[in-house]
């Protein structure tokens, strides 16, 4: 993996990065949309390169249950095995672990669990994460870690941090496919900047090829996470990527973007498509609404994602009011290109140092105060 810093903005902490992998180029600030079990719900990798997706991310710990990585290994890595040729991601399964499954036992050699699917009891280990990592062959794989929740005590944090820089150094120990997998540390501390600092540095030091914000957006308020997040990108190295982890509404990706990140990801997008939720420049529209039976007209004329240029209102009303699936894959193709383009429109208007401009313009749709 390379990356080229394009851009600094005079302004804010925003810039611009290309981001040179096996397998595509990506351009950021960039929004990664989710495949968790090798697939972006609803949607075929021909959608998403339509929709300009050079990266996706998918999950460790789903991939090891179903259909195991041994499988997708014998398949020719996960690229193969689901047909998309661009980047891919894979997160290291830690976050799972500690919200999916029956946590029975955790130390400093690793974590013992009941897994949510068929019950059994599971040993997962940096070593482990990693080598499961490696037989999927993402272009970007992810260091075990340790995701203190909201809220949580000052000592669990400290606990946490530390079992999380103790597992990333092994974590590279045991990386077997440098020359292909990017392996990325991920930052700990909780809410407290002094710990945010030091996990931060620790991790700098260990020279990773880029580097991950964990135990952020996991339910403390928006302006906390965006302090938490505006310190702790002080003490990240510049000339490496930076991933802020399971963010993904309009104003969290252009604030993140403000503050100096570069990557993100979220289930949001589909998420919120299959329950009829569709993302604009004008806030969230619920497609259920009676308002829109006859609305003969598109989700957002200015858009020019496959839905909106052939499909109206009116029709994803009809869709999803008649459970049709036709409708949940119409409104995942929008919602993924929206967040995508919103990102492409962020660029240029980093690179124009217009930044703040947009964002304020965004927010006054969105109802989020100004930049500050």
């Amino acid at each position: 993996m390379r990356i080229e810093i394009l851009k600094r903005s005079q302004k804010t902490k925003a810039r611009l990065t290309k981001i040179t992998t096996p397998h595509s180029v990506i351009e950021t600030p960039v929004f990664m949309p989710v495949g968790t079990k090798a697939t972006v719900k609803t949607m075929s990798p021909e959608e998403l390169y339509a929709s300009d997706a050079y990266i996706i991310l998918s999950n460790t710990y789903h991939l090891m249950l179903r259909p195991g990585a041994d499988i997708v290994e014998k398949a020719g890595g996960l690229h193969k095995f689901m047909n998309y040729d661009r980047s891919i991601l894979t997160d290291s399964g830690g976050f799972q672990v500690f919200s999916l499954s029956n946590l029975n036992k955790i130390d400093e050699d690793g974590v013992v669990f009941r897994e949510h699917i068929g019950g059994n009891y599971i040993k997962m280990t940096p070593e482990s994460s990693i080598e499961i990592q490696n037989k999927l062959g993402a272009d970007i794989i992810m260091a075990f870690d340790e995701c203190a929740p909201y809220p949580c005590k000052e000592d669990y944090v400290i606990s946490a941090m530390k079992r999380t820089h103790n597992w990333a150094k092994r974590s590279l120990e045991s990386h077997k496919k440098k020359d292909s997998q990017a392996l990325f540390g991920i930052v700990q501390g909780g809410m407290y900047k002094k710990w945010r600092k030091e996990s931060a540095e620790f991790l700098a030091s260990l020279d990773f090829p880029g580097y991950s914000i964990g135990g952020l957006s996991v339910g403390e308020p928006m302006e906390l996470m965006k302090e938490i997040l505006d310190h702790t990108t002080d003490f990240m190295p510049l000339e490496k990527p930076r991933y802020l982890m399971g963010v993904g509404s309009p104003m969290e990706l252009v604030d993140g973007a403000l503050l100096g990140v570069d990557m993100f990801d979220c289930v949001l997008p589909t998420r919120l498509a299959r329950h009829g939720v569709l993302l604009t420049d004008h806030g969230r529209m619920n497609i259920k609404n009676s308002r829109f039976k006859e609305d003969f007209t598109p989700i957002d004329e200015n858009c020019d994602c496959y839905t909106c240029r052939n499909y109206s209102r009116a029709y994803l009303n009809h869709l999803f009011r008649s459970q049709e699936m036709f409708g949940l894959r119409l409104n995942s193709i929008h919602n993924i290109h929206y967040l995508i383009d919103l990102m492409k429109r962020l660029r240029e208007a980093i690179r124009n140092e217009d930044e703040v401009s947009f964002r304020d313009s965004l927010a006054e749709k969105w109802g989020d105060g100004k930049y500050s």
